[in-house]
């Protein structure tokens, strides 16, 4: 008996096929949809009164979402299980290729099947509507329709990659699968991606009509002889050969070749479309079980999907503390960072105080705001929502003016003795029972917290620039942190849609800490006499966003250079100088302070394209003998590995994910690893500490393993198996 799938025949013999997979909040696909899928189609097939059919969702949350996440996770395991040697290709093969055959039997049933889609189709979703004959969508702005597997290591591998070409073109199906972009209802009327739109709660009647009108088309458009693709297709065909070749060489250069799923799809599109469909779809299966069979998409998909939702949905969120959603904000400061976080508040519908030293820095802060508001004006923001949501902001000069305030967010000057000032000042009016979180990149949140008479209810909220990109926030919990704070600050970071990971108090915390790393490692091999462009080229050529010499210009070589100087004075005689404070010290004393004053590292010349500053050589003159670029890119890779094991072994993280969340998230660090411990495991602690050891010896005490690690190396342990057997 059927549990995902209810059919209906109605009086016109169209049979209503409507999914709503049991205990899911989103339909997904199951082994067991599979299973209630293929019976149908065979009972669409083999009765003579049915004339055609519809597919819809039971569920009001969408249609569907793609593949159910316990299956996929196990396809995945099971696949590496042996290594890359003991996998067996073949039974994957036959795994993947499951919902190919199913999809081919739906399509080639010989009865029309139409599909009426209510809401979000993403994914397996859209592949399983692909193969029917007919695609009606909901025309309404907020739905959205996609193949976004690509984002987490993963390419359509439902026939999405050979069904999207045939009906759209080969260069517009590789625009979107390659960017894992999505389409609202009237783009995907306009490029054929769907057939028909109706008005909400329509789509099925619209689709019954369809069926019954067209009780001879249930032959899709590629299945007939003398097919051509739109656009072209083939090995003679100059429009084909140029887009492969632009599409290789773009996604070359987007990749570097570290992602291996985007140069899967160009191959199984490439040899794909070229072939009748039976065997295009066998094709692409090829290709998916060998990106399958990589633990690169297994660590891709850990982090950027399982991980992401379970933190996004409380997973590090104190048990039995009750729900806190904000009504009314305390943001103190009216920088970029606090505008930034007002913003992203009252887009939620919270009520924002925002509070600066004079109303026209306060004025500034709220006209940030309307500007970034502005340039979402016909993508999802209109003038009248544009109006209201300003409305929530009150910019203000006088702390009674934060009297009603249920939590507070302090972005004021990272100094400990300004922020302690105005810290007291705000307790004096609210009280030291609402929730005080401070947004502070590195000055640590316990001494922080002595400025509030209840320390159990100050809490690190660490947000990234610019605030409405960047979806991490990193809450830190001090000596003395209670739950209530953790909570709040977590709701706090759900209403605004943002990833939260949840660390220890540490100087640098874990983000600022780890990634300042990549920035050191850059500059030190800079006053070695490496060359700046080698630097700056294996930076990118890792996986990272820009070389680590371009993001010390992003975020200020001065800034940099004070936090050093504020370090060494609270640590004293524990600190350990680098060459590369030596260098920010020189930058900042000849005037070249980063991009903020046009001149760092790089120059910033009117027309906008930066390049590095001539005079580097002059000032670091470059060794004769260079380093080969992989030892440079080894460099600055294992110097982040080492950090981030060192936070993971003195307790500043707490559980790999959001060490591998946090890196991704909030710096930027190489996501085809899944992230720094992904890595590690992936790599092997045995490897990984022979490596260090290697390399402190060549360049210091800086690459050193702890001792954790070290301990892992010998008995064989794993980051993810070990906190696996904790949990359990």
């Amino acid at each position: 008996m059927a549990t995902t799938i209810k059919t209906e025949i109605d009086a016109d013999g169209i049979a209503l096929l409507t999914i709503d997979v049991p205990n899911q909040s989103m339909n997904v696909l199951t082994p067991d949809f599979f299973a209630d899928l293929e019976e149908a189609i065979g009972k669409i097939a083999g009765d003579d009164a049915i004339k055609g059919a519809v597919i819809c969702s039971g569920k009001t949350s969408g249609f569907m979402a793609g593949m159910d996440l316990k299956y996929l996770i196990n396809m995945l395991r099971e696949a590496t299980a042996g290594g890359p040697d003991g996998t067996d290709m073949a039974a994957l093969f036959e795994r993947v290729f499951t919902l190919n055959a199913l999809l081919r039997k739906l399509e080639t049933n010989g009865k029309p099947v139409a599909v009426a889609i209510e809401g979000t189709c993403m994914g397996g979703g859209l592949e399983l509507a692909l193969a029917c004959h007919h695609r009606v969508l909901t025309n309404d702005p907020k739905v959205t329709i996609g193949l976004p597997e690509i984002l987490i290591g993963l390419f359509p591998g439902g026939g999405g990659s050979q069904r999207l070409p045939r009906l759209i073109g080969i260069q517009g199906a590789l625009m979107y699968m390659l960017q894992g972009k999505s389409w609202r209802p009237a783009e995907a009327l306009g490029m054929k991606v769907v057939d028909e739109l109706a008005e909400p709660g329509q789509t099925v009647a619209a689709a019954k009509a369809w069926v019954k009108a067209n009780p001879g088309a249930g032959t899709q458009p590629w299945d007939v002889k003398g097919f051509k693709v739109p656009g072209g297709s083939g090995q003679f065909n100059p429009g084909f050969i140029q887009v492969m070749m632009a599409a290789t060489v773009m996604t070359t250069k987007t990749t570097q070749r570290n992602i291996h799923a985007p140069h899967a799809l160009l191959s199984a599109v490439y040899e794909g479309i070229q072939l009748p469909m039976d065997k295009a779809v066998r094709v692409e299966s090829k290709y998916f079980a060998k990106v399958v069979a990589d633990p690169q998409a297994g660590n891709m998909v850990r982090t950027l999907f399982v991980s992401k939702q379970a933190a996004e949905r409380g997973a590090r969120r104190p048990a039995g503390v009750e729900k806190a959603p904000t009504r009314k904000l305390a943001m103190l400061g009216a920088g970029m960072m606090g505008a930034g976080i007002a913003n992203v508040a009252a887009q939620a519908g919270i009520e924002v105080v925002l509070l600066d030293r004079d109303q026209a820095s306060a004025d500034k802060g709220k006209a940030h705001a309307a500007e970034q508001m502005q340039k979402r004006i016909g993508r999802g923001m209109t003038p009248e929502k544009m109006a209201e949501t300003l409305a929530r902001i009150t910019p203000v000069t006088d702390v009674e003016a934060l009297r009603g305030c249920d939590f507070v967010i302090e972005a004021v000057f990272e100094a400990a003795d300004v922020k302690a000032e105005i810290t007291k000042r705000v307790e004096a009016v609210l009280g030291p029972d609402v929730i005080f979180g401070s947004n502070t990149s590195t000055l640590p949140i316990t001494s922080l917290a002595g400025a509030w008479s209840k320390p159990e209810n100050f809490v690190g909220i660490h947000f990234f620039s610019p605030v409405e990109r960047m979806a991490l926030v990193e809450i830190i919990l001090g000596k003395q942190t209670g739950d209530r704070a953790v909570a709040k600050a977590l709701d706090f970071v759900a209403q605004i849609r943002k990833t939260p990971i949840v660390v220890n108090d540490s100087r640098g915390f874990y983000t600022s800490r780890c990634f300042g790393t990549y920035v050191q490692e850059g500059t030190q091999m800079l006053a070695e006499g490496v060359g700046a462009a080698l630097i700056e080229n294996m930076g990118k050529q890792l996986g990272m966003p820009v070389g680590p010499l371009a993001v010390s210009d992003e975020v200020s070589i001065e800034l940099g250079h004070k936090v050093t100087l504020a370090t060494k004075a609270a640590l004293g005689d524990a600190y350990k100088a680098s060459l590369a404070d030596d260098v920010a010290a020189h930058m900042v004393g000849i005037g070249r302070l980063g991009r903020k004053n046009g001149k760092g590292y790089y120059d910033y010349p009117a027309d906008g394209k930066k390049l590095l500053w001539p005079g580097l050589g002059g000032e670091y003159p470059l060794a004769i003998n260079q380093p080969m670029p992989e030892d440079v890119r080894e460099r600055l890779l294992y110097r982040q590995l080492v950090e981030c094991a060192r936070c993971f072994a003195e307790g500043v993280l707490v559980t790999p994910q959001d060490g591998d969340l946090g890196a991704i998230f909030g710096w930027g660090f190489a996501p085809y690893t899944g992230g720094p411990f992904s890595a590690i495991d992936t790599i092997g602690p045995t490897n990984v500490v022979a490596t260090l050891d290697r390399l402190a010896q060549q360049h210091g005490d800086r690459f050193a393993p702890p001792q954790q690690l070290r301990d892992m190396a010998a008995s064989g342990g794993l980051y993810y198996v070990m906190t696996a057997t904790k949990a359990a």
